[in-house]
């Protein structure tokens, strides 16, 4: 049986972090938890489990979890955020590999819990992340905050059974108040991307996007809330496209 680490990144998460360590509990052999400053009970929860924290200054969502990755001492490593947990399924699946360790790389479905109510469809689920790999087979890649595991080239990945619970916000203010956040980030690496918007992207891009999670990925059947966050879906990108092109004007001739 291979020995697995278990990397998390943690920010003020005394409100989950331990539903996130009591889930892993049979599956992980080293613990790896880098904190970038809580000032909760995070870190104190932390020290009631098995856990090495590390303290390391946050620089976005893909350098802190490459070095959550670097602080890892065995070849293999499962990754996973403070505001998710292990189902059942999933569990036993990620033990199965344990003893059978084939690919690079395994991937699973991630299912996200919003105020309460589990989400079927505007375009949450499936939601397929690669969490489980070998620790030199790839790295964190992507455009912050969206961050992914991105495996190199010949590398082969499989998926498991089961599915990655994501407690995402206990409120739509949460919601809200994230976007304001994540379409700061998002923005500002869209434009040192050297991506660009205009009036009819910030016209046309919301409309787009509240079409396909309502009606094409079904969000209608998620009820009243599969209806709030198309609508804050959308308007995350009326605000993020909004926000790119003031950076685009504020840079202009530079």
């Amino acid at each position: 049986m291979i020995k697995l680490s278990v990397a998390i990144i943690t920010f003020n998460e005394e409100r989950n972090i331990s539903r996130c360590l009591e889930s892993i509990s049979g599956i992980a052999d080293e613990i790896i938890v880098a904190d970038s400053g809580s000032t909760d009970s995070t870190v104190t929860i932390c020290k009631n489990f098995d856990v090495k924290v590390v303290h390391h200054p946050f620089k976005g969502h893909i350098e802190q979890k490459n070095f959550a990755l670097s602080q890892c001492t065995n070849d293999y490593v499962f990754s996973i955020d403070a505001d998710e947990a292990l189902s059942p399924e999933l569990k036993k699946s990620i033990l199965f590999i344990k003893e059978n360790w084939i690919s690079e790389g395994y991937s699973f479905n991630r299912l996200t819990n919003y105020c309460g109510k589990w989400i079927k469809h505007c375009g949450w689920y499936p939601d397929e992340k690669l969490r489980l790999f070998k620790k030199n087979a790839g790295e964190w890649a992507g455009t912050n905050p969206h961050d992914q595991f991105i495996l190199h080239a010949g590398c082969k990945s499989a998926r498991i059974q089961g599915d990655l619970l994501h407690y995402s916000y206990y409120s739509i203010k949460e919601h809200l108040d994230q976007v304001n956040r994540f379409t700061e980030i998002g923005s500002q690496s869209a434009f040192f991307q050297g991506k660009r918007s205009n009036l009819v992207l910030i016209l046309v891009k919301p409309i787009v996007r509240f079409i396909r999670d309502y009606i094409f990925h079904l969000g209608f059947l998620d009820g009243y809330y599969g209806f709030v966050i198309c609508k804050i879906s959308s308007h995350a990108t009326f605000i993020k496209y909004v926000k790119l092109y003031e950076l685009s004007k504020k840079n202009k001739g530079r």
